[in-house]
């Protein structure tokens, strides 16, 4: 678990009254969320909860009806993916959205590409040598900055993912179900960068049904339960069971 010590008076985020409705169906009513800087956030509830919503809200790409967002004490302004990004907040879907034919550093640079200086010719090599950088910074173990991203493991482009989201100097960073579907090696790798970018003063928000991936790098879980606050608490508070309960409304 990351450290308990850090400053959280002033939050990085706070969302107040978030409310949605689809139709006829209420997904969110009136829920609040705070998270501190380099606090690490599980946000766990049953499948319908409202936790993707929440932070589809916090990434731009689903509007509130009502509520208030604001990241470092200024409350956000526009609306869709790219005010969010200019306020910091950064989201890693479960797709990933990474490009199967593209390499590593094409994937990292993707809608930021670097060009050669007086020209519209893309600087191939600048990109790999920033790319390897940014790689070793955050840990990630990938030796060719040229290997297609499709011939690589789950593990390694859940990493590519991440690392493409810290490049862009996010204060938060929101992470959809990142160990889903991996090797138990590389469910650890993925925690361990968790881990890695919270201690950089980024914030995380994680959603994962792998609850016992939140004990491992978690400061505080914050449990929806059909569109409310239900309950938050620290790991040292719980454990998994009680999580399990928590989660059933109870």
């Amino acid at each position: 678990m990351t450290s308990g010590t850090r400053d959280l008076s002033t939050p990085r985020v706070e969302m107040r009254g978030i409310r949605k409705r689809f139709g006829a169906l209420e997904v969110l009513r009136g829920v609040d969320l705070t998270v501190g800087r380099g606090e690490v956030v599980g946000l766990v509830g049953d499948n319908g909860a409202g936790k993707s919503t929440l932070m589809k809200m916090l990434a731009g790409a689903v509007v509130p009806d009502s509520g208030e967002i604001r990241v470092d004490g200024t409350a956000l302004t526009g609306s869709g993916p790219r005010a969010a990004r200019a306020a910091g907040i950064e989201m890693v879907y479960q797709d990933l959205a990474l490009c199967n034919d593209v390499d590593v550093a094409g994937n990292l640079f993707l809608g930021r590409e670097i060009y050669r200086p007086l020209s519209r010719r893309l600087d191939h090599k600048r990109m790999h040598e920033e790319a390897a950088k940014d790689l070793a910074t955050l840990h990630i173990r990938i030796s060719d900055t040229r290997q297609l991203v499709a011939t690589m493991s789950g593990g390694q482009r859940q990493a590519i993912a991440i690392a493409r989201a810290v490049t862009f100097e996010p204060k938060v960073l929101v992470l959809d179900e990142p160990t889903a579907a991996l090797a138990a090696r590389e469910v650890e790798m993925t925690l361990q960068l968790i881990r890695d970018v919270s201690t950089r003063g980024v914030s995380v928000v994680l959603i994962t049904h792998r609850l016992q991936d939140l004990f491992e790098v978690a400061d505080r879980f914050v449990v929806l339960y059909e569109g409310v606050n239900h309950r938050q608490m620290t790991p040292s508070e719980t454990d998994l069971g009680g999580l399990v309960t928590a989660m059933m409304g109870k």
